[in-house]
């Protein structure tokens, strides 16, 4: 498997653990003409602390099951915001607040949407 597809299907399946975790607002970036450490960002956000750490654990779990490494977590439940970084997949999890303060989605303008669950 090529690593493009293999960083596709991370993403996906990040997407994936989101959706039934009942994140809201679930946007999959590809981001490779615009980044150099990264293929994709995987952005969603929960409506509380207790969901952002349900949906970042079974993230690190379903993806750890499929070999894929957690190289880094960043960010905590009550500060609203956690990074995973996954290598070629970068999750973000968001409380709605801080989602709506750092505005990300902007800041990676020229990104290509490639999912989008609202």
């Amino acid at each position: 498997m090529g690593s493009i597809l293999e960083s596709t299907e991370i993403a996906k399946k990040a997407v994936g653990v989101a959706l039934d975790k009942q994140a809201v607002d679930i946007l999959m970036l590809d981001i490779k003409q615009v980044s150099s450490f990264a293929d994709y960002f995987v952005i969603c956000s929960a409506d509380s602390d207790r969901q952002i750490r349900a949906i970042c654990d079974d993230m690190g779990e379903v993806l750890k099951r499929e070999g894929i490494k957690l190289y880094h977590r960043e960010g905590s439940e009550d500060s609203g915001w956690v990074l995973l970084d996954f290598g070629p997949v970068i999750v973000h999890v968001f409380a709605t607040p801080q989602r709506e303060y750092y505005e990300i989605e902007k800041l990676w303008g020229e990104a290509t949407p490639v999912v989008r669950i609202l």
